[in-house]
């Protein structure tokens, strides 16, 4: 929980609300944004935020050393593109938003990409994952084209920036975007 440190009026309420959450519901709200428990955990010892900007600080702060590792146990968590994600929780709600310029593309863009995607996972071994929000079909297969001649530990830290990118927007989902 948010320790008595914690300024007496923080003007933002999604802060306000963030900062008084209990632990285990502070843990289990950001590992929506990016389940990685050393990255939520640091967010956790950050308590409390003054406003929005220190709390997207410190979560872009700790993304940007993502580990392989870490990486590929985040991807369990993430729907392929294309896919719907299940549940009715916040997390698959925000996974079945961000892919919403995929799912309303053509048939032919679709085909392609789940082609392209197919192959993506045999050369590099793990799913193929972008920030999708605000991209139609046809960005998202020009990306994932263009991803295909990466070396492995490149596409490992663009996976990495990818996981970063989901997670800041989140954060701004759990606040209450503005």
């Amino acid at each position: 929980m948010a320790d008595s440190t914690a300024p007496a009026e923080v003007a933002d309420p999604g802060v306000r609300r963030v900062n008084e959450l209990p632990d285990d519901r502070f843990r289990a709200e950001l590992a929506q944004c990016l389940d990685i428990g050393r990255w939520v955990e640091a967010l956790l010892s950050a308590r409390p935020f003054a406003d929005r900007a220190a709390l997207v600080a410190a979560a872009d702060a700790h993304a940007r050393t993502i580990t392989d590792d870490e990486a590929d146990a985040a991807l369990a968590r993430h729907p392929r593109i294309g896919e719907r994600a299940p549940g009715k929780d916040a997390e698959a709600a925000w996974s079945r938003s961000e892919q919403s310029g995929f799912a309303d593309g053509e048939a032919a863009v679709r085909e392609a990409f789940a082609a392209g995607q197919a192959a993506y996972e045999r050369r590099f071994g793990r799913i193929y994952l972008v920030c999708a929000s605000g991209l139609s079909g046809t960005e998202l297969l020009d990306g994932l084209r263009a991803r295909m001649g990466n070396d492995p530990a490149e596409e490992a830290r663009v996976v990495a920036d990818e996981l970063r990118k989901i997670a800041l927007l989140r954060i701004g989902k759990v606040l209450g975007t503005p």
